[in-house]
């Protein structure tokens, strides 16, 4: 089975142009997939698999305690991987055919009030590892970048002087989003007093860059970010995701078009950002509980 997952990959690589991450996910999947037939169910080709092995799969996730959401995805990539086959090999039969989807537990994600943002946006002091890491958190949470794309940013895509900044999100789809007047400045200020620190006459195109003057890493902004939220004394677990969260979060409570929003988030789908509309409506609910006299 090691020959079609490596032409699926190769397929959703070339034809499909999915990123790094999302093939990696992908891989890892079919991983766990080809392994408990070939261990658990004795399958070596793929026309032995029978919608019963998917089964015993699916149900040995569950006794593994993966998650639904998990389960619902690993279970998407084995229905595409199947519907490779059938288009590309003389396979004829799909074994995934009308197994139903697990169905996820809505967890609403978790935000930052905006007076947990602003503690966590006020960095104090002029060296050039501060001033980066202003410049960084000012534009995720201006943008609602993902931090992947975030940290894959070129001093190209960057345009101060129309205030944007262009992004390759998932599918490589681009997407320009405005830049507040906080991150415009924070930015700049990088720009002229941090990244020239940082480089050390090595050439690099990536915006941000870590203490040795390459590409910041998501394991470097990780570790930031936590070290600057235990700083600002935020008990709240929090993520690089989290400012995401709370910039759509923040932009519907003061009124903006869920559609703008969708836009600048980058999802395909509006029913993915509306889960922040349940946000919105939780909040709301939490704060007449906690101020209104009759509550």
């Amino acid at each position: 089975m090691r020959h079609e997952t490596k032409d699926f990959l190769h397929y959703l690589q070339v034809e499909r142009g999915l990123s790094e991450n999302t093939l990696r996910s992908y891989e890892r999947d079919l991983h766990q997939y080809t392994t408990f037939l070939q261990e658990k169910c004795e399958i070596t080709d793929t026309k032995e698999i029978q919608r019963i092995h998917v089964l015993q799969f699916l149900s040995d996730l569950h006794n593994k305690g993966r998650t639904a959401s998990t389960t619902a995805r690993i279970l998407s990539t084995i229905r595409a991987f199947h519907q490779f086959l059938i288009r590309e090999t003389d396979m004829e039969h799909d074994p995934s055919l009308h197994i139903e989807t697990p169905k996820k537990e809505r967890k609403l994600p978790k935000i930052l009030s905006s007076k947990e943002v602003e503690d966590l946006l006020d960095l104090q002091g002029n060296d050039a590892l501060t001033i980066r890491n202003r410049a960084m958190l000012e534009m995720l949470y201006a943008t609602g970048l993902r931090v992947t794309e975030l940290l894959t940013l070129t001093l190209n895509d960057l345009h101060l002087t129309m205030g944007f900044v262009r992004c390759y999100g998932k599918g490589s789809k681009e997407r320009i989003i405005p830049l507040g007047s906080h991150a415009e400045k924070a930015v700049e200020h990088y720009l002229y007093h941090s990244r020239s620190l940082l480089l050390k006459e090595k050439k690099e195109d990536a915006l941000f860059l870590n203490h040795r003057g390459k590409a910041m890493t998501r394991q470097g902004f990780w570790k930031v970010l936590k070290a600057i939220a235990r700083e600002k004394g935020i008990q709240k677990e929090i993520t690089p995701h989290t400012l995401r969260h709370s910039f759509a979060t923040h932009l519907l409570e003061n009124g903006a078009d869920l559609r703008a929003v969708q836009e600048m988030l980058g999802h395909a789908d509006i029913s993915t950002t509306q889960v922040y509309t349940h946000v919105t409506k939780a909040r709301l609910k939490d704060i007449y509980k906690n101020y209104h006299p009759r509550a």
